[in-house]
């Protein structure tokens, strides 16, 4: 089986294509290292016998034709991402998240045995629904969605991410579209909380205060292995097919501080103290997925507990990017 993953060197699709490499299927990764990091991870999945790398930027199409033309899934992961993009130039998210799409359906009407593409969504799309009207928590897939403020730059991300799903559903390519909920673990970047907190309780004097913002907003966490796993599941049942599925945990729900305070454990021996930050603007007082559609059909819930996923989170960023400034800091 041969399988490609564009946004290889990111974050999911990083986690995803060593999966499948181990598993043994014949692995194409595509990224252009824009928000990738060629890291020692990546260098050494690079030198399986079954995983060919591509540096390549899939915004320019004819890029695409030193591809391969059978392959039997295809992940599409690259995207505009970043709060920096998003502020700072939210019509060229908007147009390069399109056309990054664009050119991945087209080339996947090029294959000879395409089984299903899959494209990752995000759960960023209810967020007008939250705003403006009642959210049903935990969130199902079928929820119907608003917009926020097109004013608002922040808008641009989750429209085109909403514009792919319109565009993914009536391409006539066989599908399946997932939104990922609160994923974490090592090579996420430092723009997130659980990585944001364990550097700032890493690099803290004992009894130090670590500001954490949004204290009192609930989450529930998925470790980037329970992520995987669900969506290899998901690429192995037909019944998949067409079919739209929250990536994510069903529990346990805990307040941002709560989460704060576990990674802070985490960096033992250290006793630091939580200083309650701002809220920041446009996060959800409550963002839970409803997972019963997903576990129906894969038949599988998060296995690894929270405490667990920090700590391997920790360790990871303590080894590559936390000591001597690892060249993962992103």
């Amino acid at each position: 089986m041969k399988v490609l993953v564009t946004g290889a060197a990111g974050f999911i699709g990083f986690h995803l294509a060593k999966r499948m490499a181990v598993d043994g299927l014949e692995v194409h990764m595509a990224d252009n290292f824009k928000r990738g990091i060629r890291d020692a991870s990546l260098e050494e999945l690079m030198h399986f016998d079954n995983v060919s790398f591509f540096d390549i930027d899939c915004l320019q199409s004819e890029r695409l034709s030193c591809l391969a033309k059978d392959y039997d899934f295809i992940f599409h992961l690259a995207a505009i991402v970043g709060v920096d993009n998003v502020i700072k130039n939210p019509y060229r998210v908007m147009v390069d998240n399109c056309k990054l799409l664009e050119n991945l359906l087209e080339f996947a009407r090029t294959q000879k045995k395409l089984k299903r593409f899959f494209y990752p969504s995000t759960s960023e799309v209810t967020a007008g629904t939250l705003a403006f009207f009642d959210l049903k928590i935990p969130t199902p897939e079928n929820v119907p969605l608003t917009l926020t403020d097109l004013d608002q730059p922040r808008t641009s991300y989750m429209l085109s991410k909403l514009a792919g799903e319109f565009m993914v559903r009536h391409s006539d390519i066989p599908y399946t579209i997932f939104r990922p909920h609160n994923i974490y673990g090592p090579r996420m970047g430092l723009s997130h909380v659980i990585p944001g907190q364990l550097k700032k309780a890493f690099y803290a004097a004992n009894g130090e205060s670590i500001v954490v913002s949004s204290v009192n907003h609930t989450r529930c966490f998925c470790y980037v292995d329970d992520a995987v796993e669900i969506l290899v599941r998901l690429m192995e049942r037909t019944e998949a097919q067409g079919g739209l599925f929250n990536i994510g945990s069903s529990g346990p729900e805990i307040t941002i501080g709560t989460l704060a305070g576990m990674c802070h454990a985490a960096v033992l021996p250290k006793i630091v103290c939580i200083k309650p930050g701002e809220t920041q603007q446009g996060s959800p007082v409550r963002r839970i997925a409803n997972m019963e559609r997903t576990i129906a059909t894969t038949n599988y819930t998060a296995q690894i507990d929270l405490k667990d996923g920090i700590a391997r989170t920790f360790r990871w960023y303590k080894e590559w990017v936390f000591v001597d400034g690892g060249i993962s800091a992103v």
